[in-house]
């Protein structure tokens, strides 16, 4: 007696071999971009090679070329890719519905670029790679990302400067102080583990270090008022 064939199994099994190739896709692109982030970081632009690339990913170079055609988008690819998770990161993390105050929103999205620093410590290296004045990809960071990101943190800051929490200095430099002081345990990662034998990977010291952004920015509001006729200011440009 014949087997009675049941509808829709091919197209079952096709839908899922489908669905594994596109994990399997998705699973190499990220793979890619991770060990892109590293090759950039590590040996810049115009150092970094595609086929190494693919060796740092365990992929084949072919593979390598067929998520990305050339350099160029891969390195944008890259960059694309992690200020979207910084993005994502913001945007969970911190209330949109205008609720915080300005100071807490500050805390919250710095804190977050902390961890992130710390989980991602080539994305600093990344961006100090281009911070040379004759990079022809730094004005296409500023306009993509590095703009919006300050028309999103600068007005917050403002506003915290008008509350008397954060000190009555341009914004600007703020806005960098904070970013510096948050991507030390990445960017200097390496001497502070032969000077000092500290394991930067314990989250205890992720938390002690924040601890003290806490104690030196932002419980100091007596101080800021205290100090806002005696602090320089430097005039905004139009």
């Amino acid at each position: 007696m014949a087997t009675p064939k049941i509808r829709g199994a091919a197209p079952a099994r096709a839908g899922g071999r489908r669905r594994r190739e596109q994990q399997r896709s998705v699973d190499s692109r990220l793979a890619i971009l991770r060990a892109a982030l590293t090759e950039f970081a590590e040996k810049g632009f115009d150092g970094a090679s595609m086929r190494n690339i693919g060796e740092r990913a365990g992929l084949h170079y072919t593979l390598i070329t067929y998520h990305f055609r050339n350099k160029d988008l891969l390195w944008r690819a890259t960059a694309e890719h992690f200020f979207s998770e910084i993005n994502a990161m913001w945007d969970e993390e911190v209330p949109q519905d205008g609720t915080a105050e300005p100071i807490d929103r500050i805390r919250r999205e710095f804190r977050g670029l902390l961890r992130f620093e710390i989980e991602h410590p080539d994305f600093h290296h990344f961006m100090v790679r281009e911070n040379r004045v004759a990079s022809p990809r730094l004005p296409w960071l500023v306009d993509t990302f590095l703009a919006p990101v300050m028309h999103r943190l600068i007005p917050q800051i403002e506003a915290a400067q008008r509350d008397g929490d954060l000190p009555p200095a341009h914004p600007v430099l703020i806005h960098y102080l904070l970013i510096g002081i948050t991507s030390v345990l990445s960017s200097l990662g390496a001497e502070i583990r032969h000077t000092s034998g500290l394991d930067l990977d314990d989250p205890k010291i992720a938390d002690e270090y924040w601890a003290l952004i806490e104690a030196l920015i932002f419980r100091r509001k007596p101080y800021w008022k205290a100090a806002a006729d005696h602090l320089p200011r430097i005039a905004k440009s139009d």
